[in-house]
Formats: C-alpha cells, sequence, structure tokens
C-alpha cells in the first residue's frame, strides 16, 4: 500500500512539471499545438491532450481561432495580479499608461515580474496602435524584453544571478541577447539611466523601451514600456520618447507612494 501512495505522489509531481512545462513552452512559443507541445515534452499527445484540457479548465491556457492551436489564457493573469501590491500597479497606472500611449501613439504595457518570466498586466493602445498585438496576459522573456531588462536590472545581485542560472537565454531573433557578459554591461547601464530598450530582440520588427516603477519603499516593483514597429518606432523615435516613458513610470511611483 506505502509503494501505492509513493507512485501517485511521484506521479501528481510529474503531471505538475509537465504543466508547467507546457506554459513555459506556450510562453516561449506563442502558441503550439497538441503535437508540438507532445514533441516537446516527450509524452504522447494523448497525454499532452489532457494536459492542456486541464489547463484550459482553469483558462491558464486557449484555443485559437484556429483549432488544435493554443496560447496562454487569462488565468495566468488572475495568478499574477494576485501577489500582493501587483493590483495596485495596474489600478494606478491605467490613466497614466493610457495618456503616455495617447501622447506617443504606440503600445504601452504595465508589467511585474512572474517567476522567470515578465508578465503585462495592463495594456494602452496609441491611435497609431490601433490594431497591435495584445499583450496583457502573455509571459515574455526577461531577457528579451525593455521591462524583463528593468526588472533585473533593479533587484538584487544575488536574485537577478539565481533568476538568470534557471534560464537559458534563448535567442528568439537575429539581435537577441544571448551573451551573459553582454546582458550584463545592458543592466548595468540600465541601472544607470533609468532605462532599457530592446532592439528586435523579442520579435523581428519589433523595438521597445521601458522604465522602473517603484513601491512606497523605493522597491522597483514592475516596468512601464513601450513598443512598436520598427519602421514606425525607430531608433531615434525610440530616443525621442523615453523620457516621456520615464516620467510616466515616475508618475506611477508616485501614485504608489515612492517620494524619492
Amino acid at each position: 500500500m506505502g509503494n501505492t501512495s509513493t507512485e501517485s505522489g511521484n506521479g501528481g509531481v510529474q503531471s505538475v512539471d509537465r504543466a508547467i512545462t507546457v506554459l513555459e513552452i506556450l510562453a516561449r512559443r506563442g502558441e503550439a499545438g497538441v503535437t508540438e507541445v507532445a514533441a516537446d515534452i516527450g509524452v504522447h499527445k494523448s497525454t499532452a491532450f489532457r494536459l492542456l484540457g486541464a489547463l484550459e479548465e482553469r483558462e491558464l491556457v486557449e484555443q485559437t481561432q484556429e483549432r488544435g492551436k493554443y496560447r496562454l489564457g487569462f488565468g495566468i493573469l488572475r495568478l499574477a495580479t494576485a501577489v500582493p501590491g501587483r493590483l495596485d500597479v495596474t489600478r494606478q497606472g491605467r490613466e497614466i499608461a493610457e495618456q503616455l500611449a495617447a501622447e506617443v501613439g504606440e503600445t504601452v504595457n504595465v508589467a511585474v515580474l512572474r517567476s522567470q518570466f515578465v508578465v503585462n498586466v495592463d495594456q494602452a493602445r496609441g491611435p497609431s496602435a490601433v490594431g497591435a498585438h495584445n499583450w496583457v496576459g502573455e509571459l515574455t522573456p526577461l531577457h528579451a524584453t525593455s521591462s524583463g531588462k528593468i526588472l533585473l536590472a533593479f533587484m538584487s545581485a544575488e536574485r537577478r544571478q539565481a533568476l538568470l542560472d534557471a534560464v537559458e537565454l534563448t535567442r528568439l531573433t537575429e539581435r537577441t541577447i544571448t551573451s551573459v557578459e553582454e546582458l550584463a554591461t545592458e543592466l548595468k547601464a540600465a541601472a544607470r539611466d533609468g532605462y532599457a530598450t530592446t532592439l528586435e530582440e523579442l520579435e523581428d520588427g519589433l523595438n521597445a523601451v521601458a522604465a522602473p516603477v517603484r513601491d512606497h519603499t523605493g522597491v522597483v516593483i514592475a516596468a512601464i514600456s513601450v513598443s512598436g514597429p520598427v519602421y514606425r518606432f525607430t531608433e531615434d523615435r525610440l530616443r525621442d520618447v523615453t523620457p516621456a516613458v520615464v516620467a510616466a513610470a515616475d508618475a506611477v511611483s508616485e501614485r504608489m507612494g515612492f517620494r524619492g
């Protein structure tokens, strides 16, 4: 009887591990079918289908318009915003994010750290960004996003090292930073300058700039970013809007009680 209990417990842990791996796969790929998921985690398609079904019931994943494809669902966002203090960032930042989006004409996101990823908890779209991708609830990699660089740059050295030890600096585009040394240089600059950029590092044709949001104790708890297509949101345009992004992040920080 003891052996049965042990096997059941191990099976439960394995299922949890597989389910988390499925979420990480979808975070990395954006969307994937049952066959792709099964191949990635090394299980039969029926097992992958059951895992996706269980996650779908909890709204952690959802099917895209193309049947058979899955992506992360809004249940992920509920988990992220359940962290104390994080929901306040969304509330306090919404008006400022909308003002910034209207000012710069591009997509504005408010993002926080969740495990080894960045999750966008709110989004505002400027007039030029109508029809742009909805990033809310999506998990994105720390090393390839402007918000991720900000969150890494302003955490303790010990925590940053632990996070970077736990993840692979996956190459997503030709410009993705995959060198620990190069990333460290960028993070040092972000901490010094108060903003971080990504130039086609997450997706080809997408540029972004982000700045830190602090709580009442001065700890960086979120990032606010502006992103847009490279044909419109050029490096020159990105530099032009950076002061506005920093000012918006400072304004949200003030609403969070920071008086730095």
